[in-house]
C-alpha cells in the first residue's frame, strides 16, 4: 500500500483489527453489524462487496447475495474464497459489476479518501447502493483523538466529517436515503461498568443527538436516462404561408384534387 508522507497505513490497519478485539472494540464492531443487517438484510442482487481494513471483520452477512466478495489491503496465508487483495483506491472489478458496496472505515484509514468513493461508485451498477460507515469528528470520539498522542486503534483514522462524505457521495451522482450516527458510548474499554452504562443509556436515549461515535451513510447510485436530440428544422424546408405562418417541412406543393379544387387554385 501507498504510504503518504509519514504515516505508515499498513499499521494503523493492523492495530485497529487488533483494537477490535478489545472489548470496546467488539461492542462498537457488534452494533455495527446490528445495523447493517437490519438496513441491508431485504436488499437482494447478485453480488456484494466489503472494502475494509480486514477480511476479518465482515459486515451484512445476513443479505441474500449471490456472490460476497470482501477486499483486504495485505495477503495473509490461508484466507478464505471471496477475498481479494487490492488497495481500496484500486479495485480490480469491472465497472457497474457490484450490486451493494460496503465501505467499512476505509476512508477513515486510506491516503485517498476521495479516490476510494470514485472507485466504489465506479464498480458499483446504477441504482446500487453504497453502505459507507466512519468515525465521527463531532463526537467524545473525536474529541478524544485531538487529545490522544496515542495512535492505536480507531486513533489513527481520519475521522472525516459526515457532511463532507455526502457531499462527495451527491458529486459522484449518488442521492443520500439514511445518514445516522450510532453508538452513543464513552471511548473507554471500562465504559461496560455500573458507572458509565447509566450514562450510555441516557444517551443512547435520544435518537435524534448526531453524537455518535460512527455514522452510516446509505445512499443509491442514481443513473439518469438521457433525452434524445430532436433534429432541429432545415430552414430550406420551412416557407411562410399567408395568413398561416411558418409551416414546417412544406415545400409549397399539394396534391391535384381535379380542376376546380381550391387547394389548387391561384
Amino acid at each position: 500500500m501507498v504510504r503518504s508522507g509519514n504515516i505508515d497505513y499498513p499499521a494503523r490497519h493492523e492495530n485497529f483489527e487488533r483494537w477490535s478485539q478489545s472489548p470496546l472494540g467488539r461492542a462498537l464492531l457488534a452494533d455495527q453489524r446490528r445495523f447493517c443487517d437490519y438496513e441491508l438484510g431485504g436488499l437482494i442482487g447478485a453480488r456484494q462487496l466489503q472494502i475494509g481494513v480486514s477480511y476479518r471483520l465482515p459486515l451484512a452477512t445476513g443479505t441474500d447475495f449471490a456472490q460476497k466478495i470482501m477486499t483486504t489491503p495485505r495477503w495473509f496465508p490461508h484466507m478464505p474464497e471471496g477475498v481479494a487483495v487490492c488497495d481500496a483506491d484500486e479495485l480490480p472489478f469491472p465497472s457497474d459489476s457490484m450490486d451493494l458496496v460496503i465501505l467499512h472505515h476505509t476512508p477513515d484509514f486510506s491516503p485517498c479518501p476521495h479516490q476510494v468513493l470514485r472507485e466504489s461508485a465506479r464498480v458499483l451498477r446504477g441504482e446500487g447502493t453504497i453502505a459507507l460507515i466512519g468515525f465521527n469528528p463531532l463526537s467524545l470520539w473525536g474529541m478524544r483523538r485531538l487529545l490522544s498522542r496515542q495512535q492505536e486503534g480507531p486513533w489513527g483514522g481520519r475521522f472525516l466529517l459526515r457532511r463532507r462524505m455526502e457531499d462527495w457521495l451527491r458529486l459522484l451522482g449518488f442521492s443520500v436515503e439514511t445518514s445516522v450516527t450510532r453508538f452513543l458510548r464513552l471511548p473507554m474499554q471500562r465504559s461496560g461498568r455500573h458507572s458509565y452504562r447509566w450514562i450510555d443509556t441516557r444517551l443512547a436515549g435520544n435518537r435524534f443527538l448526531p453524537l455518535g461515535a460512527y455514522y452510516c451513510i446509505l445512499a443509491k447510485k442514481r443513473v439518469y436516462g438521457r433525452i434524445p436530440r430532436q433534429p432541429a428544422w432545415r430552414k430550406s424546408k420551412v416557407i411562410a404561408m399567408p395568413g398561416t405562418g411558418a409551416v414546417g417541412a412544406s415545400r409549397g406543393c399539394c396534391r391535384s384534387r381535379g380542376a376546380g379544387s381550391p387547394e389548387c387554385q391561384d
